[in-house]
């Protein structure tokens, strides 16, 4: 089942990515092939939520589908970031101008574990509210807008919301233990 890596290169380097070719045999037939794989340092993904229940999103072009998308705050974690919570709730202030709250861990993911090395770790932060202007990266131009926490299952439904880490980021909330009150 496994396949063990004969060779490994760097086809493309790019700031976000790079492509890497490896030629692999297959450990049950010893059959040869090329596999690409896109090295990428791992993500995080935050669900925002205000005191009053209502989830802080971005509407953003995407280049990949040349498309407006609704999505949760996300971003790459830097080498600067102490941990992936840290990374979670820097870019939801650098996206959104939200900050604050309590974060729980939601999980870690595969975004694609066909072609892609890294994870995406996934968080909830609770009772952010705004505590100044965002500030964006030179290719960021984005909406910020609540939704009702409890609107969010007819937006997936709609497919208002469709990038998949989003849906998966709802999903492990809904899957997580309530939260104490208090």
């Amino acid at each position: 089942m496994r396949w063990d890596v004969i060779k490994s290169e760097i086809v493309y380097r790019c700031r976000i990515f790079t492509v890497r070719r490896d030629t692999s045999a297959s450990a049950s037939s010893g059959r040869q092939h090329d596999f690409h794989v896109l090295e990428v340092d791992d993500w995080v993904n935050v669900v925002p939520i205000t005191t009053d229940g209502r989830v802080v999103m971005v509407r953003q072009f995407r280049h990949g589908i040349g498309d407006l998308t609704l999505e949760v705050p996300a971003g790459l974690i830097d080498a600067t970031d102490a941990s992936p919570a840290v990374a979670a709730m820097r870019e939801l202030r650098e996206e959104t101008g939200y900050a604050g709250g309590e974060v729980r861990p939601l999980g870690v993911v595969h975004p694609n574990p066909a072609i892609m090395n890294n994870r995406c770790h996934l968080f909830v932060a609770y009772d952010v509210e705004v505590a100044g202007p965002p500030h964006w990266d030179a290719t960021e131009e984005l909406a910020v807008e609540t939704v009702a926490l409890a609107e969010v299952p007819a937006l997936i439904r709609s497919g208002a919301i469709s990038n998949a880490l989003t849906l998966v980021a709802f999903q492990l909330l809904q899957l997580a233990p309530a939260r104490a009150a208090g």
